[in-house]
């Protein structure tokens, strides 16, 4: 049982981490974390402003249209 503990141990000691690589870890996921709400802004607003824009696009045209189909009458 003391070789079994010992050898466990040892696995335990091996596999800690470091600090540089803890401090690589937080940085990674702190990265990562920025990318994410940055994504999730940007597909929320750039959906807003083409949904928007789209709109605003048709609006114009069907008025031109309505606008010149009063001109010919």
């Amino acid at each position: 049982m003391a070789i079994f503990e010992a050898y466990i141990q040892k696995l335990i000691l091996k596999n800690m981490f470091e600090f540089q690589q803890y401090l690589g870890f937080i940085v990674a996921m702190t990265v990562i974390t920025m990318a994410f709400w940055l994504l999730i802004f940007l597909v929320g607003f750039a959906s807003y402003w083409a949904v928007g824009g789209t709109r605003e696009f048709l609006k114009e045209k069907k008025a031109k249209r309505q606008q010149l189909e009063e001109g010919q009458m």
